[in-house]
């Protein structure tokens, strides 16, 4: 008898349950009456308990579209497991053909579903006429099935777009980022105001509108400003950017400024009243295109202009110009033309060229500015070796990085990961904590000048610096110099001997005396970290007995 509850090897008992297990798929798009995922789930429950399947597992995409699978995690989670083997369960239950997706190619929902068959899951709908039972008259309806789905999302895109199109037509503001200095408000159906949106607000009423408004005046004075650089000065987006980061004025997220932050101003038709809308699109999950002049809806004076027309207009005429697309013969040509006149070349001489790409259009096409300088048979009389050993003192770098690492985890037991680049060290998640960077010795203008070292300071910067100063030929480690996260809006950082008292920098010789100083640092930091204080003044509660209350409630 006590046999009797042993499940012998060759019974087909744990097959049998596996059988009768199902997993079910949900997804919900945007309709959340009929196809809500309670719905689909109390109708996929009644097709089980018909056919005594019992669910064991639940993938659900909620607010998922189904034209891609990218952002579907639950459905992509789903293909995993029966890929890997490991599921518990061989049939998956869906409500209809459109939940398991709304794809374009209906060869793609084919075949999600023929892996889920190949690793001998079935795949059943549950609110269909049809049995997906692989019979001829089941396969030509549920392909039926699949191109309907597809069309729903195809059509209901033509007129989601028309509709858009026909608001912007209007006046009012459809999707899409705002750059500095605009807002938006929302109005109702009478033209009034029901207050400003902040990021992450929307309006909840389909009779709701939303207006483009403009930002402070101090805002209007940064754009103005921006243009007037721009179009009087003849800066670049990037000199700009400088400039506003150098004077903290932060950008409408309240970070620092770049340049394509600049260039999307300088094109903003926003700013001299206009709203366009359909320049660029994106249908049905596919890539960006950019649109035609001819399909772009434009609606002028929709709010009081910030720059005047014809300034506006000049910015828009020099950037055509700086942003121009020629062949690369053309390119070499132009630049040797220039060097006839110039009689010489450089980065500057490049950047204000009327008519010359920019230097960093020759970098992306020919490599380097020296290699568009060798095809038209220039030699600058800029020393440019350092660029041919770049690759050499990065693995010196990574080298470095890594001895640091491992003295820190060997002797105080603190785990930093080296970055991406090899020229740092950061804890998982989190911004980088000690940088390493070469600096190259300065060449001497006088014989009596006094060395320098010039660090260019990244944006992201690192709680520690380790600076390798390099000798006079630049080919060989000269020290080390280790300090903290240098407090300046310069973008440079000299490192004269003169000035590292001043940065309270630390020099040595050797990589052990800078793995001994960087250990030092972190120990005199957990020291003088400070602790939390305890709350001494917090009122005890009264004991209770551990009793549990019988009493009932009425």
């Amino acid at each position: 008898m006590v046999n009797a509850l042993v499940i012998r090897r060759n019974t087909q008992l744990a097959k049998a349950q596996k059988a009768l297990r199902a997993a079910q798929y949900v997804r919900m798009s945007t309709d959340l009456q009929r196809y809500s995922t309670q719905n689909q789930a109390a109708a996929i429950a009644a097709y089980a308990q018909q056919r005594n399947l019992t669910i064991v597992r639940t993938y659900v995409d909620e607010g998922r579209s189904g034209v891609r699978i990218n952002r579907r995690p639950a459905l992509a989670e789903l293909i995993k497991d029966v890929q890997s083997g490991n599921t518990d369960f061989e049939h998956v239950l869906v409500y209809d053909v459109s939940r398991w997706g709304r794809f374009q190619d209906v060869d793609e929902s084919a075949h999600y579903e023929f892996v889920c068959k190949q690793s001998g899951v079935k795949v059943a709908y549950c609110a269909e006429q049809f049995e997906n039972d692989g019979s001829l008259l089941s396969s030509i309806i549920k392909n039926i099935k699949r191109v309907m789905a597809a069309e729903f999302s195809r059509e209901l895109g033509v007129k989601v777009h028309a509709g858009h199109c026909r608001i912007a037509s209007l006046g009012y503001r459809v999707g899409g980022s705002l750059t500095f200095g605009l807002g938006r408000e929302m109005v109702d159906e009478g033209q009034r105001s029901k207050g400003r949106l902040v990021k992450g607000e929307y309006k909840a009423l389909k009779t709701d509108r939303v207006r483009l408004r403009l930002g402070s005046d101090e805002e209007m004075a940064v754009v103005r400003w921006i243009f007037q650089q721009f179009v009087m000065e003849r800066k670049t987006d990037v000199e700009i950017a400088r400039q506003l980061n150098r004077t903290n004025i932060p950008n409408h997220h309240g970070r620092p400024w770049s340049y394509l932050m600049v260039h999307y101003i300088l094109k903003n038709e926003n700013y001299i009243g206009n709203l366009v809308y359909n320049r660029t699109s994106r249908r049905l999950g596919q890539k960006q295109v950019n649109n035609p002049d001819h399909l772009w809806i434009r609606t002028s004076s929709v709010v009081a202009p910030v720059v005047d027309q014809d300034l506006f207009a000049r910015a828009q005429k020099i950037m055509a110009e700086r942003y121009i697309s020629i062949p690369e013969d053309q390119m070499l040509r132009r630049l040797r033309l220039t060097l006839g006149r110039k009689g010489k070349l450089s980065s500057s001489i490049i950047k204000n060229t009327p008519g010359l790409p920019s230097p960093a259009c020759y970098v992306k096409h020919f490599g380097s500015i020296r290699n568009a300088y060798k095809l038209i048979g220039y030699e600058g009389s800029r020393d440019c070796r350092w660029f041919d050993v770049r690759d050499h003192w990065t693995e010196v770098l990574s080298k470095l990085a890594a001895k640091v690492a491992e003295a820190l985890r060997t002797d105080l037991g603190i785990r930093l990961n080296p970055t991406g680049d090899g020229t740092g060290l950061a804890r998982n998640g989190s911004r980088k904590i000690i940088s390493f960077q070469v600096v190259r010795k300065m060449a001497k203008r006088t014989p009596n000048h006094v060395a320098l070292w010039r660090a260019h300071l990244r944006k992201k910067r690192s709680e520690l610096c380790v600076y390798l100063r390099l000798n006079d030929t630049n080919e060989v480690v000269q020290d080390y110099v280790l300090l903290a996260s240098a407090d300046t809006t310069t973008p440079y950082l000299t490192l004269s001997d003169g000035l590292l008292a001043r940065h309270q920098a630390v020099c040595v010789d050797t990589v052990r005396e800078l793995i001994r100083d960087i250990k030092a640092r972190f120990i005199s930091a957990s020291r003088v970290s400070p602790t939390r204080p305890r709350r001494t003044n917090k009122r005890k509660k009264p004991s209770r007995p551990k009793t549990r209350n019988v009493r009932a409630r009425h």
